[in-house]
């Protein structure tokens, strides 16, 4: 069965990088979509970015755009996060989520069936 653990959260200051990972153990990443997730404290949770399962395609949150990049690896069965220029309201649990589907497209709307647990990451001076 599909199992997803992120890693690489932990504190930075604001203006430095962190890049998570999602490494996949019982399917291959060649049929799922991919998103990555985040929930502060009191808030609800929010979709910051995507990748699809065919050619790679991205989306990403407007609060993302310019900062985040989306990435996946086949060959070692995970999915990257690389953020740089981190604020912090960026500070939140973020967590990989799957879905699988066969498309050009992705969206984090969707009904993601598979999730890890999350990493805490926490932007403060």
């Amino acid at each position: 069965q599909l199992q997803l653990v992120e890693s690489g959260g932990g504190l930075v200051q604001p203006g430095g990088s962190l890049r998570l990972s999602c490494a996949a153990s019982g399917s291959t990443l060649n049929f799922l979509t991919i998103g990555w997730f985040r929930q502060a404290p009191g808030k609800e949770r929010e979709g910051v970015s995507c990748i699809s399962s065919l050619g790679g395609s991205t989306n990403y949150a407007d609060s993302a755009k310019g900062r985040f990049t989306i990435s996946r690896d086949n060959a070692k069965n995970t999915v990257y996060l690389q953020m740089s220029s981190l604020k912090p309201e960026d500070t939140a649990v973020y967590y990989c989520a799957a879905r699988v589907l066969l498309s050009r497209q992705c969206g984090v709307d969707g009904e993601y069936n598979y999730w890890g647990q999350g990493t805490q990451v926490t932007v403060s001076s």
